[in-house]
């Protein structure tokens, strides 16, 4: 590159001008490592939580699709940054990618907790439907506006983890500290007459091991990796049914990704979608696995009943729903066209 379009090159990019065609050429050229960021226990491609596994799967085919024109690093255990920085740092363009659960930017997004609503999503098939459906398109919509490309659409069930007894009927939360992850869950909560904890999954064995908290709702796959059945004595499971599921998508700086060539771009998209299949599978066989889990550890298991679903469901509809409705009008149009799939 000549000294003179180097120069062209960073005035464009410091005044914020429409970088020519010739310059994101260019960029895409010589920009080619990304940084992965998640929360979650590192592994390899092999083995490990899935959700690591899947970020080194996405980078190694990306790689290879792309004839090594994009590199990634992935960095798990939120050793890159803190948690709840990541994705305000995509839509800064400071972060590359992420994979996080999307209601943890609820603060600053409100209509991203529809991913973590209680009783609107109660089955896989419900939750991937979302995707072609006009509620998965009118919030990849409010995400492109706020500066994120969701690029592998994830979805979990989770459970209860408690320091004692299980946590089924809602009224076996009154008087608990209990996390429950979203504004939306934590509504429910206290509607049961829980005390609510604010803090990422990463953080919850402290809490729970020195009684901070006396229970946590997370994924089955965050009750495995962050080995929660070594500070619980009981586990309500998602295998059978669930009142609620996270969307916890791979998504990526819009910044970042509108920098790139269309081919490397087509490249990161069609990955994304392939490995939705493995997510899928994979949450799955964690929703069976952590049973056996817990009960080896000692932990009495217990599975929900869809009549006991039904009533956290009911609870959802009176306080979470009627909340979330209310912020907005995005959320007050995504909770109407979600409630389409129920």
């Amino acid at each position: 590159m000549t000294l003179l379009k180097r120069r062209a090159m960073l005035g464009a990019l410091a005044t914020g001008l429409s970088t020519p065609l010739w310059l994101q050429s260019a960029w895409a050229q010589s920009a080619t490592s990304l940084k992965i960021s998640h929360q979650f226990p590192g592994g390899t491609i092999s083995e490990g939580d899935f959700r690591d596994r899947l970020s080194r799967m996405f980078a190694a085919e990306v790689e290879k699709r792309s004839k090594g024109t994009l590199k990634f690093e992935v960095y798990p255990g939120s050793s890159l940054m803190k948690t709840n920085a990541q994705f305000s740092s995509m839509r800064k363009g400071a972060l590359d990618l992420s994979l996080v659960p999307l209601s943890y930017a609820g603060g600053e997004v409100p209509e991203v907790n529809i991913g973590l609503m209680p009783g609107l999503v109660t089955s896989y098939e419900q939750g991937y439907s979302w995707k072609n459906a006009e509620v998965g398109k009118e919030l990849n919509r409010i995400l492109l506006d706020k500066g994120i490309v969701v690029v592998s659409w994830i979805w979990q069930a989770g459970g209860v983890a408690s320091r004692g007894k299980p946590i089924v009927e809602p009224e076996d939360a009154k008087g608990l500290k209990i996390r429950g992850g979203s504004r939306e869950m934590d509504l429910i909560l206290k509607a049961a007459g829980a005390a609510v904890v604010s803090l990422p999954s990463n953080e919850i064995y402290a809490a729970m091991q020195t009684g901070a908290m006396d229970a946590a709702l997370t994924s089955s796959t965050s009750l495995i990796s962050f080995r929660l059945e070594e500070v619980s004595k009981a586990l309500t499971s998602g295998r059978g049914a669930a009142y609620w599921f996270m969307f916890e998508p791979l998504m990526m700086s819009k910044a970042v990704f509108d920098r790139l060539s269309k081919e490397q771009q087509a490249a990161i998209m069609a990955v994304g979608g392939e490995l939705e299949t493995f997510a899928r599978k994979s949450a799955q066989t964690d929703d069976s696995l952590v049973a056996a889990v817990y009960q080896k550890a000692g932990a009495k298991v217990v599975d929900l009943s869809p009549a006991t679903v039904k009533k956290w469901q009911a609870i959802a509809r009176a306080t979470a729903w009627k909340d979330y409705g209310e912020r907005n009008e995005n959320c007050a149009k995504l909770l109407m066209l979600a409630q389409k799939t129920l």
